[in-house]
């Protein structure tokens, strides 16, 4: 099989860093949102055993198909909201299912009319590299902010990357995380106590659809994962190169949309809440770090994918294991892994100097983590931006 000739030891790095970071920075959001719903532990099982089914389904299959780095992971701000809302509303945990199934309709609505896509299609590539390194810089400063409380272990990950970087670079990010492995665990820092090996079992619950939670959850949800999800995980498509204007058609947007409002339309009674475009993880499967090749950086997403999936039919088991390792190794290993990527945003959003400011300010925007009336910093600092464009722009000769 083609993959298995493609793959490498770094890609399958990048597949598992991705996971780990992607799961680690937010799983505890998403158990809050099942509790907020009243969960039982079953359920709550559910719930992992559905995401992690969708999210790895929907990054292998597309990826192999098209032999290109699709990323999906769930809405970590959606899931934000739904612990809120949930709490607040007294929703039962079937209201909250018809709420994600009616998300799900409207996810899947933009991505096979292609409304979503043509939107990003009409935004700058400068705003939307600022867009992306505003939202990945965050992990950046995580990453040296980590020095406050380990600081031994941050600066041993530093140096053997940098040292790495050097001399073996397609191995950089890999021989950091394995050095951090042994450090954590020498010292006895894993959390093995929250590691339980059992099977997940699906627990259906059939949905029920009022106006009360279409409102307040399901609506609330849509805004937040195609604002704060999808649009950053265009713009990495389109800072990776992987976009529509690339020379092979890129990544099909509007048909990974809608495959992933179809996969969460279908697993919603099973917790899946909402699937969306990924952005840092993807970021970290797109990169020369996961493969010098472009066309090989699949077998990335793919590794990634199928520890998705892996991680779905053993819920607890990989849970437990996955939140064992230290939060500053977390938060460390992604800030490293991401910094080609950041960097490279950084460039092509100050490179047309017509673009500079439109694009630092949503870049500030962006990174500044505000949020307004439920909507997350990625949205705002693209309307920011493009407002800053307009202004700077709007009746001005074009340039030949």
């Amino acid at each position: 099989m083609q993959f298995f000739k493609d793959l490498n030891l770094s890609a399958f790095t990048a597949g598992f860093v991705a996971v780990l970071v992607g799961f680690t920075s937010s799983v505890a959001i998403v158990f809050q949102a099942a509790q907020a719903f009243n969960a039982t532990p079953a359920q709550i099982t559910s719930w992992m055993w559905a995401l992690g089914l969708g999210m790895g389904l929907c990054s292998v299959v597309p990826s192999l198909w098209l032999r290109k780095p699709v990323m999906v992971a769930w809405s970590t701000p959606g899931a934000a909201v739904l612990a809120t809302a949930g709490l607040a509303g007294g929703f039962s945990m079937a209201e909250a299912v018809g709420a994600f199934m009616v998300c799900a309709a409207l996810i899947t609505l933009f991505g096979v009319t292609g409304w979503f896509e043509k939107v990003m299609n009409r935004i700058p590539v400068e705003i939307a590299a600022a867009l992306l390194a505003g939202v990945l810089a965050r992990f950046g400063i995580q990453a040296f902010a980590a020095a406050q409380t380990a600081l031994p272990l941050v600066l041993l990950m530093l140096a053997v990357y940098l040292l790495c970087k050097r001399a073996v670079p397609r191995y950089a990010v890999v021989l950091t995380l394995l050095a951090a492995i042994v450090y954590v665990a020498a010292r006895g820092q894993m959390a093995w106590s929250v590691v339980t090996f059992e099977l997940a079992k699906p627990v259906f619950i059939a949905p029920s659809f009022t106006l009360g939670a279409v409102v307040s959850l399901a609506l609330p949800l849509f805004v937040v994962t195609m604002a704060s999800q999808n649009l950053p995980g265009v713009a990495a498509i389109q800072a990776a190169g992987y976009g529509a204007d690339s020379p092979d058609g890129g990544i099909p947007v509007s048909k990974v949309i809608t495959l992933s409002g179809l996969a969460t339309l279908v697993l919603a009674p099973f917790g899946a809440f909402a699937l969306n475009l990924s952005a840092i993880t993807a970021a970290i499967c797109m990169g020369r770090e996961a493969h010098e090749d472009r066309d090989k950086r699949y077998t990335a997403a793919v590794s990634c994918g199928a520890i998705y999936v892996v991680l779905g039919i053993f819920g607890a088991a990989i849970t437990g294991i996955l939140t064992a390792f230290p939060k500053e190794l977390v938060v460390a290993i992604a800030g490293l892994a991401l910094l080609g990527t950041i960097g490279s945003g950084l460039a092509a959003a100050v490179k047309d100097i017509s673009h500079r400011e439109a694009a630092l300010i949503t870049f500030l925007v962006t990174l500044s983590g505000v949020v307004i009336a439920g909507v997350g910093s990625a949205f705002w600092g693209v309307v920011a931006g493009a407002l800053a464009l307009f202004v700077q722009q709007y009746g001005q000769p074009k340039k030949l």
